[in-house]
């Protein structure tokens, strides 16, 4: 029990770093876009770094007992690719102008548009809920990492919590500008970061009875498919935006190097 509550833990402090976006959001006067593109560049790092080399060969190990050598093998890939389609059939769904894993320059566009708050409101609400659709893999993703070795579901915390920053930003900034009224800007935020903690509860109330080497197996390489994918999609695409090119790949190889030195003191 006290491994499921720590799984727990972890995935509720992931998820609700939106809110810290939200407080860099109202107390800085502008935003450090050099550290951000780093910081979302090691990201991607320590995301792709572990889901390739520990999660999936986890994954891969899990299946193979199961199921043999090459049906393990071939199931693996399958549910590896199969959660890159998951994210990115909910990407597909979410139209483009709400959806966070599109690059925008929020802050850019909000200096542009400050008088239309209807508007404005309407971004930040359904920037919200798409958030939230977003973090519920996230969460389930973290969940299981940390039920199954809470040195794996660490830095894919500290991750994935780095990453939600600046949509905790793409939440608040709109609807404070909207509204006028901070506190109700944070709680969007801050509501769209628990979506997290319940991908977490519905993995335990769903999943853990049935859970075997072969439901493991596929969970694992699904939720590394949906990590690398992210780390493509929006991690990598946002460090560029918000910086030069260079620092995301240097960011990215700070974070691979990382996640490698951290593994191996496991070992």
């Amino acid at each position: 029990m006290n491994e499921v509550l720590f799984a727990f833990l972890l995935t509720l402090i992931a998820g609700l770093s939106t809110g810290i976006g939200s407080l860099i959001a109202f107390f800085s006067k502008a935003t450090n876009k050099r550290f951000l593109s780093i910081s979302l560049g090691f990201s991607a790092g320590v995301m792709i770094y572990v889901s390739m080399v520990e999660i999936l060969e986890k994954a891969n190990l899990s299946l193979k007992n199961h199921l043999g050598d090459k049906m393990g093998a071939w199931t693996t890939v399958i549910a590896f690719f199969g959660g890159m389609l998951l994210i990115a059939i909910i990407d597909k769904l979410v139209p483009s102008s709400h959806n966070p894993h599109e690059v925008k320059n929020t802050l850019g566009d909000i200096e542009q548009i400050q008088d239309e708050k209807s508007r404005l409101m309407r971004v930040g609400v359904f920037t919200a809920l798409t958030i939230a659709i977003h973090n519920f893999p996230e969460g389930l993703a973290t969940f299981v990492s940390a039920l199954q070795d809470p040195s794996i579901a660490i830095p894919i915390v500290v991750a994935i919590a780095i990453h939600n920053i600046p949509e905790g930003i793409a939440v608040s900034v709109p609807i404070y500008f909207a509204t006028g009224d901070k506190k109700k800007a944070f709680l969007y935020s801050f509501l769209s970061g628990l979506s997290e903690p319940i991908g977490a509860l519905v993995g335990y109330l769903l999943l853990l009875p049935i859970m075997n080497d072969m439901v493991f197996g596929i969970l694992f390489a699904g939720v590394a498919g949906i990590m690398v994918f992210i780390s493509f999609d929006e991690l990598l695409p946002a460090a560029r935006e918000y910086g030069e090119h260079h620092l995301s790949i240097y960011g990215l190889i700070s974070g691979m190097m990382v996640m490698a030195i951290s593994l191996l003191l496991f070992i």
